[in-house]
């Protein structure tokens, strides 16, 4: 192809090109930021090797979700954790089950600090749902936690 004042004709469709890709894949994205209380009652560990809590252990769950001023039930949810340092760390993955879908999480749960989980998925309102959540202990006993989700698609 023959230059056109110093820029090819080549050169001017592929920054074309660039440009249109750049523009068709910056469509505005939605974000929600979503709060719930679990009211941990089913928490069950089972003990799987060495007696105590030592690597392995699994704890498993299924507890109903409040709104975040803890008065109003709004959904449940369901999962387990393996144990990975005993006193520190689990494992976990859970479904969070609402009126408009489900959410799926998965990280870390530390044992007396704030964890973050990657939010992995979901369904039907949730389906193209990324982001992540934050877990806080409401007592030492952990018998409540804050959920705190920060969502995007």
């Amino acid at each position: 192809m023959k230059p056109i004042y110093g820029i090819s004709a080549s050169t001017i469709l592929f920054l074309g090109a660039c440009a249109g890709a750049l523009i068709v894949s910056a469509r505005p994205s939605h974000a929600e930021d979503l709060a719930f209380v679990e009211r941990a009652t089913t928490d069950a560990v089972l003990d799987t090797g060495v007696k105590g809590d030592t690597p392995g252990d699994i704890l498993t769950f299924g507890n109903d979700l409040y709104d975040a001023e803890d008065k109003n039930k709004v959904g449940s949810d369901n999962g387990w954790c393996i144990r990975t340092v005993a006193g520190k760390a689990w494992e976990c993955f859970w479904t969070m089950s609402l009126p408009d879908g489900q959410i799926t999480v998965a990280g870390p749960f530390l044992d007396g600090k704030d964890s973050v989980l990657a939010v992995t998925g979901g369904t039907g309102k949730y389906q193209s749902t990324r982001g992540e959540m934050a877990l806080h202990a409401r007592d030492a006993q952990g018998s409540a936690y804050d959920f705190k989700y920060h969502l995007t698609d």
